[in-house]
């Protein structure tokens, strides 16, 4: 059994949006769980098989089987109006079709998704009257079979909301992320939910205390308390979503930078100015974009003030980044680096460097193709410089 199919078919991918239980046997389209009623006027559940056409949207015909029984209308008749043919007969070896149906609308069904709602519809309605709760949307998980796909289960939210062709555009190889801190495991969070085939973690720390106040999510005493690896914990913790998870525990520094190589995209998240230099001038001779993230917090009295930037680089514009990347000190001068929680920060640094991520691979509109924001907090004004 492979789900393919659905992520290439938007009306596949439109039924598994709204709730429907569909996976593909056989090389037919499977819809569970539809209710309907037996001879006693009882609710069962039974399966809709369609024929599925995978070059075409159009259904190669309105005919379409079921199995678990002979549907009935309300007072346990059986639907003599659409029932087609009673023949039993196998699909795979644990499906079975117990008839066919043939109700076709004027000009035919013009998708697969319109085919399978008119079939559910006539047989949910006649369920309703006895059961008003019966419904053939069960919302139940399906995992996504698809080994060209980096999610363990289906990406519903893009077709519900038709972005499955923008969201082609982030099918990027390899991204990596420099340092799983605060704005590193919120990069992270943000890529997870991306189609890139493998993202690299790289960081030499273990997860402490006061990572789990200015990280995504909640982690319990038991985790904290076993002092796990950076990128171990986040690795375990987003493979459950996105299998291409790869931690390194390491940190990246002149003496390994090799590890960047064929990299398609790196976010700088380290706090440390020593290594950096080394890093970019790597990255700028393999000809690889990045972003890097930083902070500049100062306390005043007892209120925060301070900035967050992005600074972006592409083969077509770096001549910026030394003027506004500081290649200085170890990241220890800076009150941010005392472990101030500041996951707002952090968050919204990540979420700055993610979007300018997206423009470049064309996912969102860019029309100022700035290499530079600058967020300050204080004046809640945010700038944009070193355009191409």
């Amino acid at each position: 059994m492979s789900n393919s199919p659905i992520s290439h078919n938007p009306d596949l991918q439109r039924l598994v949006a709204e709730g429907y239980e569909i996976e593909i046997v056989a090389d037919h389209l499977a819809v569970r769980n539809v209710p309907f009623v037996n001879a006693e006027r009882q609710v069962r559940r039974g399966t809709l098989v369609s024929e599925v056409n995978n070059t075409s949207r159009t259904p190669g015909t309105h005919v379409i089987m079921f199995g678990g029984g002979i549907p009935c209308d309300k007072n346990g008749r059986p639907l003599e109006k659409i029932i087609s043919d009673k023949s039993r007969r196998a699909i795979s070896e644990a499906l079975f079709v117990d008839c066919s149906f043939s109700s076709k609308p004027p000009g035919g069904h013009p998708d697969y998704y319109q085919k399978v709602i008119a079939y559910v519809a006539i047989l949910q309605n006649e369920a309703q009257a006895i059961d008003p709760d019966a419904t053939a949307r069960t919302w139940r998980v399906i995992p996504n079979e698809n080994t060209d796909s980096p999610f363990a289960y289906l990406d519903t939210a893009s077709s519900r909301a038709g972005i499955t062709a923008a969201g082609r555009k982030l099918r990027k190889d390899k991204v990596a992320i420099l340092g799983l801190g605060g704005s590193g495991s919120y990069v992270l969070d943000l890529m997870a939910k991306t189609p890139a085939a493998n993202i690299h973690l790289f960081d030499g720390d273990k997860f402490g205390q006061h990572n789990a106040f200015r990280s995504p999510g909640a982690p319990s005493l038991e985790q904290l308390r076993a002092i796990p690896f950076k990128v171990d914990y986040w690795a375990e913790f987003y493979g459950w979503m996105h299998r291409g998870i790869i931690p390194h525990r390491v940190a990246i520094t002149a003496a390994n930078v090799d590890l960047l190589h064929g990299m398609d995209f790196v976010f700088i998240c380290a706090d440390a100015g020593k290594d950096k230099e080394a890093i970019i001038e790597a990255l700028e001779r393999e000809r690889i974009p990045f972003a890097d993230t930083g902070m500049g917090l100062e306390l005043a009295g007892d209120t925060l003030h301070g900035m967050l930037t992005v600074t972006t680089s592409t083969p077509e514009k770096r001549d910026h980044v030394r003027k506004r990347v500081s290649f200085v000190g170890d990241g220890h001068e800076n009150i941010y680096a005392q472990n101030i929680q500041v996951a707002d920060l952090n968050m919204m640094s990540a979420a700055m460097a993610v979007i300018k991520y997206k423009k470049l691979c064309g996912f969102y509109e860019d029309l100022r193709h700035e290499h530079f924001t600058n967020y300050t907090i204080a004046g809640n004004s945010m700038i944009s410089e070193d355009r191409t």
